[in-house]
């Protein structure tokens, strides 16, 4: 008896068991189909394989917390790192095959020049050595008028933020909705309070004041039993515990009396948790000084930069993805160069399959405008995403001695 005919024998048994007044249909192998499938499903595929698995089943080594991150040894003083900064802030535009049109390109380009140029004092922190040698220097350089200090309240340590005073005076001279007396008001008060971050009252009159807040330079901030600042929940990440109580929580609402505002939220509940309007919350500008129409609530006139928001959402937006990036692997960490990787979208693994097409002036790949690097975060640079994490106490890097720099979420 031959092979062919014992390994084949069972099935042409089960397959003459049918009746036999039916027709004989070709023999059909239980195997899926062989069809190819399409270019755009293999890579989708081949994503999700390299996300779900895991490269180690094991922990890396660790031989110690990487100390500074900057690779620039020129780097010596807080100038030179917020110049580094914001220069390696985004990655170069493509120059070919960018997966973009002039459209997009122009909206990314527009959207990088909008931003303002601010860093964070964390962000510092962690290209140079010692943390406490940068506060001292940027107090010095804040008391001298050189550097402003611009902090969001209840923003964690990406709402501290830096900007030279050479940036902010030229904001202000080229701001289209301040008039020449009220820049030249600011200008003169800012050099006579050169490490101030609060305003005083007195020092401008109401409308200036509210042409101020229009403009984006001055913000509101009130403090007292009755204020709070809203959350997204990209920010409940890096924030502080202090920071993370509203007056919409149950706790909050709970302790206040029945029938008074502050079971709904407080006076402009809506205007604090970012929506529009904001009642008779503005009227506490027009008020005495220090005082917000009531005796448990102040409104604070806190200096600003205009187009804070979008660094703020943009930053919360790249870190909150960078955990999540890490989270696919097993002990949620991984070596610098796979996480790189994953935050460029894969795009070396296809420029290496498909070299040979290139070759040849064919393309077969993930394009760059394609992935969340640039269709989300318009080409930030994951050195600086990196770095902001670690600032911001996300992710820690330490040295494997095997596989290079490691990367894990801090516990």
């Amino acid at each position: 008896m031959s092979l062919r005919s014992i390994l084949g024998g069972s099935s042409r048994v089960r397959k003459s068991s049918k009746a036999s007044g039916s027709p004989k249909r070709p023999t059909s192998s239980p195997r899926p189909s062989r069809r190819k499938p399409s270019a755009s499903r293999s890579r989708q595929a081949a994503s999700d394989e390299d996300d779900a698995s895991d490269l180690f089943d094991d922990k890396l080594d660790d031989f110690g917390l990487v100390k500074a991150l900057a690779t620039d040894l020129n780097l010596r003083d807080t100038a030179q790192a917020i110049h580094y900064i914001r220069a390696h802030m985004f990655s170069p535009m493509p120059r070919e095959a960018a997966g973009m049109n002039s459209t997009r390109i122009a909206e990314v380009l527009n959207y990088r020049k909008r931003l303002p140029p601010i860093v964070t004092v964390s962000h510092i922190q962690t290209l140079l050595l010692s943390p406490s040698a940068v506060e001292r220097e940027i107090a010095e350089l804040a008391r001298t008028g050189f550097v402003r200090r611009v902090v969001v309240a209840k923003r964690g340590d990406i709402g501290d933020t830096l900007i030279l005073a050479t940036d902010f005076e030229q904001m202000v001279k080229d701001s289209s909705s301040l008039d020449a007396d009220t820049k030249d008001a600011l200008m003169a008060y800012m050099k006579a309070n050169p490490g101030m971050q609060t305003i005083v009252r007195d020092s401008f009159s109401t409308a200036r004041i509210t042409q101020l807040i229009h403009a984006g330079f001055v913000t509101a901030h009130h403090t007292g039993v009755s204020s709070y600042a809203s959350m997204s929940s990209t920010m409940n990440l890096y924030s502080r515990p202090e920071d993370k109580g509203t007056l919409t929580s149950l706790e909050m609402v709970s302790r206040q009396p029945a029938g008074s505002l502050g079971t709904v939220g407080g006076e402009g509940a809506v205007h604090n948790a970012g929506g529009s309007g904001g009642g008779a919350r503005m009227n506490h500008l027009s008020s005495a000084p220090g005082s917000g129409g009531s005796g448990s609530d102040a409104t604070e006139l806190k200096l600003a930069v205009p187009g804070n928001g979008s660094f703020l959402k943009l930053a919360s937006a790249a870190l909150e993805h960078l955990v999540s990036l890490l989270g696919k692997s097993r002990f949620r960490e991984a070596p610098e160069t796979v996480l790189r990787d994953r935050w460029d979208g894969g795009i070396a693994k296809d420029e290496a399959r498909s070299a040979a097409k290139r070759a040849r002036g064919e393309f077969a790949g993930l394009l760059p405008g394609q992935t969340r690097k640039w269709r989300q975060f318009y080409g930030l640079s994951f050195d600086w995403v990196l770095q902001e994490a670690v600032g911001s106490g996300l992710v820690e890097v330490f040295d494997t001695r095997s596989v290079g720099r490691g990367v894990r979420v801090c516990q």
